[in-house]
């Protein structure tokens, strides 16, 4: 019998607060275990709402798998699809990876089309 993954379970706590109050409990968590991904900032002070294209790409370019699920369930699919669509940069293997994740064709990214239209120089 072949061994599967644990699927997914966000970690929610027991009742989820509502309003007003859910958005103070959604402030106050960090989706994110370590700060390993946010060397260049201070990790307590990122305000995940204010900074989320700064955040999303951070994680997919150098998260795991866990990191980038925590980050689809904190953001939501709509708003992870429109900031990797639009990011002005993501190396090449970060956009095939989010090609995959959001189910779009690599030429529908921004950061594509920036880099056909200034290639690299011929080798020597």
């Amino acid at each position: 019998m072949p061994i599967c993954a644990k699927p997914y379970v966000p970690k929610l706590p027991d009742t989820i607060p509502k309003n007003d109050a859910f958005a103070k409990w959604k402030i106050n968590q960090s989706p994110y275990s370590t700060s390993g991904f946010f060397w260049d900032v201070v990790f307590e002070n990122i305000d995940y709402d204010a900074k989320a294209a700064f955040v999303i790409e951070r994680v997919f370019e150098r998260g795991d798998v866990e990191d980038i699920r925590n980050c689809r369930h904190y953001y939501g699919d709509e708003k992870i699809t429109a900031v990797l669509l639009n990011a002005k940069f993501l190396p090449e293997i970060t956009m095939y990876l989010a090609s995959a994740v959001i189910n779009r064709p690599i030429t529908d990214f921004r950061c594509y089309t920036l880099r056909q239209s200034n290639p690299t120089r011929f080798p020597n």
